[in-house]
């Protein structure tokens, strides 16, 4: 059984969740007390977390990063901000996801099942270890950990699914179309934006590792990770 922790400070709207989830056997638990929101979700130890923006004290891009400090599981916002920065913010902090409010139920349970089955079920690689390795540059994709040398990084899933791609085809061009496949499921409307969010993480991860140069954009067509260092250039 999933277990989703809920963020959010409209009780009315956790109940509403609650009981819809509740149908589909998910097992709930809704945050108490929001100045250790942190603390209640390493003791529930959820699958997903569904987390609002406006919050007491601190707001969820906060919470956000708390939460990807311990873990890398699904965090999915659902917020009234229907800006693009909104969502860049929340994205740029460690989201996989954004549900505006007001929300249709089936579309929050597609979105929900869509980034279970990426982080634990079939799209997760059936449980078995799996790395790639492009020049000393070490993707454990099952693990979420990037690492060169004695270096590591952990990864969201989203950035794990994009270097997956790119590492499997290290030197040729990957179009944004096809990295947008990876990462969605279903067809549906992404602004450009978000993908160029999830890249500039993408090299914020590989600068970390000393590879500030090696993902190359390629205008009008893609990206391509370079494979051999000596020759990345800005």
């Amino acid at each position: 059984m999933f277990r989703i922790f809920i963020i959010e400070d409209d009780r009315g709207l956790v109940t509403l969740l609650q009981n819809y989830l509740h149908k589909f056997g998910y097992e709930t638990q809704a945050a108490q007390d929001f100045e250790a929101v942190r603390t209640e979700f390493e003791r529930f130890a959820p699958h997903l977390v569904l987390l609002d923006v406006n919050l007491p004290r601190f707001d969820g891009y906060y919470w956000c990063r708390q939460i990807r400090g311990v873990s890398t599981c699904p965090i999915l916002f659902i917020s009234a901000r229907e800006g693009k920065m909104d969502q860049v913010m929340a994205l740029d902090n460690g989201a996989d996801d954004y549900i505006t409010k007001p929300f249709d139920y089936e579309i929050a349970l597609a979105k929900i099942k869509s980034q279970l089955r990426r982080a634990y079920g079939s799209y997760a690689g059936g449980g078995n270890d799996r790395s790639l390795t492009v020049s000393g540059l070490i993707l454990d994709v099952e693990r979420l950990i990037l690492s060169r040398g004695s270096s590591k990084i952990d990864l969201s899933h989203t950035e794990a699914k994009i270097l997956d791609e790119l590492m499997q085809k290290a030197g040729t061009i990957v179009t944004r179309d096809r990295l947008l496949e990876k990462i969605w499921d279903e067809q549906a409307f992404v602004d450009d934006n978000t993908l160029n969010v999830y890249v500039t993480r993408v090299r914020k991860k590989l600068a970390a590792l000393g590879l500030a140069d090696g993902l190359q954009t390629v205008r009008g067509q893609g990206y391509r990770l370079c494979g051999n260092w000596g020759e990345a250039k800005a």
